[in-house]
This record gives C-alpha cells, structure tokens and sequence, in this order.
C-alpha cells in the first residue's frame, strides 16, 4: 500500500506525511510501559493510528474493544491502538488510509481523492467507502458522545449554589 508523500521513519517502525513542511505522524508502533520508571518498550504487534478526532476514537473503542484499545497515555490525544492480529488487511488498510488523511495537506488528499495519478495510491479505496465509514462511526459514536457529555455536564455542575459572599464596602479615599 502506498499513500501519496508517506515516508518511513529511519528509527523504529512508524510512518508521516510532511505537511507545511512538518513530519505529522499518522502511524506508529506502540511503545508499552511494562515496568514504571522504565523505558517504555515496543510492541510490534500493536499499532497506534492517529484518528481525526476524539469522538472517532470512542467509537471505535465502543465498536470492537478485541481490535482497538487505549491507555492512560492517549487520553486526550486523537490515536486509538490496534491489536494487528485481530483486524483484517482490509480494515488495516482503510485505517491507515484515514490517518494518513488527518495528518495530510489538503491539495494532497484532494489528489488522491480525485484519482490523480501522481498523488493517488497503488491500492485505492473506493470514493463511497469513506463517506459511509463516516457516517457508521457518527452513528456509532452519538451514544457514547452522548454519554461523554451528559458524565462532563454533571461533574462541571456545583453540588449546590452557595450564596454570593457580602463584599467588602469600597474605601472612598486611596490607600496611603
């Protein structure tokens, strides 16, 4: 699979798009705490993808918690982790595909989806195909943002309106 300006990092296994002349990472492998204060240490099996955005990433937690997972280090941050072994090329391929969307120009990803032969990738997916996916994981996703939301709401509202304090009168002549 090839995506339009993906490059492989020289260290490690991971991969970006230069965009505004920034390598943006849009796939990596996961580097697992095993013992703490220790170097965190690689897990080729698992591979983190970035997501565009944080309800993205909830969905696809609540779809298929066997594939996708999270830790305490990616709360807060657009990538999801995903067990190889357990997706298929297929659905590799269309993640990797819209991760490498988030971190992309935008004359670059409108290239690749008009089908430009210099900018479009060997294995192509279908111009549908990510529209619908879109659209499954908004649908997937409004429970759980709701959810999110409603739990945010609750936590932000005070247990109970205390009274305003009296303030103090103001002095009519400046302080010396």
């Amino acid at each position: 699979m090839t995506l339009p300006g993906a490059i492989a990092a020289s260290k490690g296994f991971a991969m970006a798009v230069e965009n505004k002349g920034k390598a943006k990472g849009f796939a990596w492998v996961w580097q697992e705490r095993v013992h703490p204060k220790k170097p965190r240490v690689p897990q080729p099996n698992v591979l983190a993808v970035r997501v565009a955005i944080e309800m993205e990433k909830a969905a696809l937690l609540a779809v298929d918690a066997d594939k996708f997972f999270t830790e305490p280090h990616y709360n807060g941050f657009p990538a999801v982790l995903v067990r190889l072994a357990a997706v298929s090329e297929a659905e590799l391929r269309q993640l990797l595909t819209e991760a490498w969307r988030c971190q992309a120009a935008v004359p670059l990803v409108a290239a690749y989806d008009a089908g430009d032969a210099d900018a479009a990738p060997s294995q192509a997916v279908q111009p549908g195909a990510t529209a619908e996916r879109r659209q499954r994981i908004a649908a997937a996703a409004r429970p759980a943002a709701a959810k999110l939301a409603a739990a945010k709401l609750a936590a932000a509202k005070p247990a109970a309106a205390k009274p305003a304090a009296a303030k103090p009168a103001r002095r009519s002549q400046p302080r010396r």
